[in-house]
């Protein structure tokens, strides 16, 4: 069985809010601990923005109740039901909707009370303030992701290498056959280190963008053209100079599969196999043509799949 931090720090918080709580001698002290552990998320982001969400919600219960409890209809439970009827919809109007738990739980505190007063008002504030503090100090800490999305680095591009050299021996081989799973593997891959990436991004509140959401979006990309390629390649029938000329160059890429740009030096060695391509007699027969039409194809995914390497830096990871 895998603990993450998050169980971790839930585990932890749980009970020292409690413990603040009952040590300020605060009625409904365990309501601090339920705050802590609506308020421990899976970023830093999502945890600043829950606290906000419960406290704004809170605060705007706080108001409701003494309107509706004090003011217009009185402590029963008529009033909660028509209270939520108005409440829920500002949360709504407000965007702080996440916090009607939190808020829900206030609500039915200051009804038990049967009176509101500023020194109900204040205990309520002080669970709600505990609760969120105890949550938003044990999330200053995430542990990094660094390693993981290197990891996941290194296989997308082991298997971006494979994907090349399928496609070569597609190219250079008359009879050959792949299955093509590390395409529906490669796929996953990138969905999972995408939002792994993206947990990271939340984790730097501050900072905006993250070099591998950036990596792996750049190879997100390049894969759309690899999908694109296969089609071309199947339909190639003639497996003549041409053919074997592009399955080189393939072949050439795939071992070159890493986080560095080289990708100027092969688009000019791209450009140099489109003048060749540009020397040679054109096709005499329909077949010969076709497949040399998708050989022009080939060229023209390829050098875009180039393109977006192109543009992406290594120093960015």
């Amino acid at each position: 069985m895998k603990i993450g931090s998050r169980t971790i720090k839930t585990a932890l918080g749980t009970p020292i809010a409690i413990l603040i709580a009952q040590w300020m001698g605060l009625d409904n002290f365990a309501s601090a601990g339920i705050v802590t552990i609506l308020c421990i998320q899976a970023t830093r982001k999502k945890s600043l923005l829950s606290a906000w969400h419960r406290f704004a919600a809170c605060m705007l219960a706080i108001l409701y109740s003494y309107i509706f409890f004090e003011g217009l209809i009185g402590f029963t439970p008529w009033a909660i039901g028509v209270m939520l009827l108005v409440f829920i919809p500002t949360t709504v109007r407000l965007k702080i909707t996440p916090g009607i738990i939190t808020s829900s739980v206030i609500i039915l505190h200051l009804y038990t009370f049967s009176e509101i007063n500023l020194s109900i008002i204040w205990n309520e504030f002080l669970l709600i303030v505990i609760g969120i503090g105890i949550a938003l100090l044990l999330n200053i800490y995430m542990p990094s992701l660094e390693n993981s999305l290197e990891e996941y680095q290194i296989e997308v591009e082991s298997y971006f290498s494979i994907i090349l050299k399928e496609l070569a021996a597609y190219l250079k081989e008359e009879k050959y056959t792949w299955a093509g799973e590390e395409l529906t593997k490669t796929a996953e891959l990138l969905e999972k280190a995408k939002a792994l990436a993206f947990r990271e991004v939340e984790n730097h509140v501050l900072r905006a963008h993250h070099p591998y959401y950036h990596y792996f979006h750049m190879r997100t990309k390049q894969f759309e053209l690899l999908e694109r390629m296969l089609p071309l390649v199947i339909r190639i029938s003639q497996h003549d100079k041409y053919a074997d000329k592009i399955g080189d160059f393939y072949e050439k890429l795939s071992e070159a599969v890493h986080p560095g740009n080289t990708a100027v030096l092969y688009l000019k060695e791209l450009k140099e196999i489109r003048d060749y391509f540009r020397e040679e007699p054109l096709p005499e027969s329909r077949e010969e043509f076709e497949s040399r039409a998708s050989l022009f194809q080939l060229l023209n995914e390829i050098e875009d799949y180039l393109i977006i390497k192109r543009s992406f830096k290594k120093s960015d990871i």
